[in-house]
């Protein structure tokens, strides 16, 4: 739990209205939550409903019988709460090391917004629990692999689902302990779970969609990341910017392209290197230089329509059956089923690897004295000094790994359940990949960056822009000129830190779907 002196913001959760800045501040953390009164009333009517079907004695899906292909067994009123507790338990089958902390305030804030819709037939005590944890800093130990993405996200959700009944294991101002410890710390005692609650506690998207939200949020740092290296390398090899003249991409009309083009104009205006060159003759620069907003641009649409998709699904009801206590059906669907994540997230892909892959022919582009008028590899000296020349394989390396990583989640499917759940959406697996190919697209970033500040230092005294300037400080506070070869890993670490941050320059943040 969080000390008494650290300052918090408040998240009011009104289902269905959560935006991308909210989504951000609680992935970020030091936040409370709180639920809007108005959505209790919905709550408390679909409660009811359920509430009224088991006394009626009437046979429904999800509330009195079991599961998946057992769904025509029916259950015994003295026996559902055993039933509850069971599914719990044996959906509990995560593997592998526990999601992060900032992936889980996600899905725990997800799950209240989806049970709060008031169509899952869930007491208001338990979803105020949930909340009551988050707020105590008491989260889950939720294995990252086992999900397929259908019926929602079952294994996952049951671990988290386990916190409320009293088993399993939790973490707790820093460290791992029982749910019960858990619970107590919070003021809080276990559950034992009514009809529908622990099919509604397990059904869901909330994990793949809360780690396509991570994977969103950390691609916008490395896009941003990726602006500025690029600039900063056509300043590098002294460029043309005639190919960001807006005339060109209104021709177009693709709008990321053109948002792309104007913000690049933008922090290079104020250049001395730009103008030094003005009448150099320079007629085209590789596709890596000349195509960035057509590439970029691309990129940033798909960002802009993924988080379009995640936000919906992070306010959406997504459990099974849902309950319209209007007229009191109980209508079994499939809203369960990730596909929209999954897409969203193989998209997010498609632009992490395009990110990094263009970045990476720049930085080869820098090491290229032919086509970059620089220095081999960029020291003096050469021979005896090796340069950014193996800095560059890393680079390669990650790059090329990313495209591996980028095959799409989504064209997969193995049925499970007997052939009852016989097509699934992977959506966890294509969520759950996208923080590691924004590690490897930082690195290959954060290289050309440090490559390219490199290149321009070989300019010196001309200056860049003031926006660029700012950023070749930020780089030489970490990361100094090479004058011959030293142990560069660290420098690269640096450079990952550098192209992982939050705030860039203004221009750029005004682009990003989270900042719109």
């Amino acid at each position: 739990m969080a000390s008494s002196s650290t300052e918090f913001t408040l998240c009011r959760l009104q289902p269905g209205q959560v935006d991308l800045p909210m989504l951000r501040r609680i992935y970020q953390g030091n936040v409370r939550l709180e639920l809007a009164e108005e959505a209790r009333a919905g709550v408390l009517a679909s409660q009811e409903t359920v509430t009224r079907i088991v006394e009626s004695g009437k046979v429904v899906y999800g509330i009195n019988t079991g599961f998946g292909k057992l769904a025509q067994t029916r259950i015994p009123a003295e026996r559902l709460a055993e039933l509850q507790r069971n599914l719990v338990l044996s959906h509990s089958v995560g593997i592998g090391k526990d999601l992060a902390d900032n992936v889980v305030r996600l899905v725990m804030a997800t799950k209240v917004l989806s049970l709060s819709r008031g169509h899952s037939g869930i007491r208001i005590e338990v979803i105020d629990a949930l909340i009551t944890l988050f707020n105590a800093g008491v989260y889950p130990c939720i294995p990252e692999k086992g999900s397929v993405g259908a019926s929602g996200d079952l294994a996952p959700l049951a671990h988290l689902s386990l916190m409320l009944i009293g088993e399993g294991q939790v973490t707790a101002q820093g460290q791992k302990m029982s749910a019960i410890e858990g619970l107590a710390t919070a003021g809080l005692k276990p559950f034992e779970l009514g009809p529908k609650e622990g099919l509604a506690l397990l059904n869901g998207t909330q994990v793949s969609t809360s780690l396509a939200l991570s994977g969103l949020f950390e691609a916008e740092r490395v896009f941003s990341a990726g602006l500025v290296a690029g600039a900063l390398s056509l300043e590098a090899i002294k460029g043309s910017v005639k190919p960001l003249d807006p005339r060109i991409h209104e021709a177009r009309g693709q709008v990321g392209q053109i948002a792309v083009a104007a913000a690049l104009t933008e922090i290079l205006n104020g250049s001395d290197i730009v103008t030094s060159h003005a009448d150099c003759g320079r007629v085209q620069d590789p596709y890596s230089i000349r195509c960035v907003p057509q590439v970029m641009g691309a990129c940033l649409d798909n960002l802009h329509h993924a988080a379009r998709i995640l936000r919906i699904e992070a306010n959406a009801a997504s459990d099974n059956p849902l309950v319209f206590s209007e007229n009191g059906d109980v209508i079994s669907g499939g809203n369960f089923h990730a596909e929209p994540v999954a897409f969203a997230a193989d998209i997010i892909a498609l632009a992490i690897a395009e990110i990094g892959a263009i970045s990476e022919r720049r930085m080869a582009l820098l090491l290229d004295t032919g086509l970059s008028g620089l220095p081999p590899f960029l020291v003096n000296d050469g021979g005896v000094n090796s340069g950014f020349m193996i800095a560059q394989v890393t680079a390669a390396a990650l790059a090329s790994e990313n495209k591996s990583l980028a095959h799409p989640g989504s064209v997969d499917s193995l049925p499970t359940s007997a052939n009852q759940e016989d097509h699934v959406s992977m959506a966890t697996y294509a969520a759950r990949r996208l923080v590691d190919m924004c590690f490897n697209t930082s690195v290959v970033v954060g290289i050309e960056a440090m490559a390219a500040a490199q290149g321009i230092d070989f300019h010196r005294p001309l200056q860049s822009s003031s926006a660029l300037e700012n950023e070749m400080r930020a780089i030489r506070e970490n990361v100094a000129f090479l004058e011959k070869d030293r142990l560069m890993a660290p420098d690269v670490e640096m450079m990952r830190l550098w192209a992982s941050r939050e705030h860039w320059p203004a221009a750029i943040e005004a682009l990003l779907p989270s900042f719109a």
